[in-house]
C-alpha cells in the first residue's frame, strides 16, 4: 500500500526534573504522545517508532523549570496519503450513496457515490447490500470486503481520507489481485486481433495511388517468374 513510509529522525526530548531518575520510560511516554496524530514536522501520522540511541549526556535547560533535553536517533513509521495515491481499507458501510471503509484500523475515508464508476451498481443481494459489477459479475463490494481505492484528499485534524473508485486498478482486493491480469491480457489480445483485421490497403494508400504490401508481394512474384522464364 502506498502512503507508508520510514523516516530517520533526530529528536530532542525535553523531561521534567521530577523524571530524571527515570529518563528512559519518560522519553518512551513522550514519544508514545505521538502516535496516531498528524504530524507537522513529519508531514504524516506518526504509526510507529524505534529509538536507535540516546545521548545519556543531557543539556539542562534554564529556566523556571529546568527541563533537560535529551537527544534521541529515531526511526519512524508514517502515514502520509496524498491524492492519486493507492491505498486500501476494510469496507465497514454500505449506503446508496456512499462506501464507508477503515484504513489501517484507525483512519476513516468515504467513497461518495459520484466517485464511484459507473460499473459498480447499488443492489441488494441474498438480503445485503453491495455493490456489483456490471462487467465481471464475481466482482462484489459489501460489508467486510478489502478494497484498494484512490485518494482524492486528506483532512489532517480529524484523519479523514476522501476517496475514489473511477479507476480501473480500484476495486476488490481479491478480485483485482486474482484478475487484473487476465483482464490486462484479454483486452491486449483483442486489439491484437483487431490489427490483424485490418485491410492491407488502407483508404488512404488507395487515394494517394500508393501500393499495398498485397501488391508489392505479387509484383515480386511476378518478376520471379520472369525471370525464370528468361533463364531457361
Amino acid at each position: 500500500m502506498e502512503g507508508l513510509k520510514v523516516s530517520k529522525a533526530n529528536l530532542v526530548v525535553y523531561i521534567h526534573p521530577s523524571k530524571s531518575r527515570q529518563v528512559s520510560n519518560a522519553v518512551l511516554r513522550e514519544l508514545s504522545s505521538m502516535l496516531f496524530a498528524y504530524n507537522e514536522i513529519f508531514d504524516g501520522i506518526v504509526l510507529a517508532y524505534d529509538v536507535n540511541s540516546f545521548d545519556k549526556c543531557a543539556r539542562i535547560l534554564p529556566g523556571i523549570y529546568p527541563y533537560f533535553g535529551v537527544k534521541l536517533k529515531v526511526n519512524m513509521l508514517l502515514f502520509s496519503p496524498k491524492p492519486d495515491m493507492l491505498l486500501e481499507g476494510k469496507v465497514v458501510k454500505l449506503t446508496h450513496e456512499s462506501i464507508h471503509v477503515v484504513v489501517l484500523g484507525f483512519a476513516s475515508a468515504v467513497i461518495t457515490e459520484k466517485d464511484i464508476r459507473k460499473e459498480f451498481v447499488y443492489r441488494t443481494k441474498h438480503g445485503q447490500d453491495v455493490y456489483a459489477s456490471k462487467s465481471h459479475k464475481r466482482h462484489v463490494i459489501k460489508v467486510g470486503t478489502m478494497i484498494r481505492f484512490s485518494v482524492k484528499s486528506f483532512d489532517e485534524e480529524i484523519l479523514h481520507i476522501y476517496g475514489s473508485l473511477v479507476p480501473d486498478n480500484t476495486g476488490s482486493i481479491h478480485w483485482l489481485d486474482k484478475n487484473l491480469e487476465v483482464v490486462s491480457l484479454s483486452d491486449r489480445s483483442t486489439k491484437k486481433r483487431e490489427n490483424e483485421g485490418q485491410p492491407l490497403m488502407s483508404e488512404k494508400d488507395a487515394i494517394d495511388g500508393e501500393p499495398s504490401s498485397f501488391d508489392t508481394v505479387q509484383k515480386l512474384k511476378h518478376s520471379k517468374k520472369q525471370k525464370v522464364r528468361q533463364e531457361s
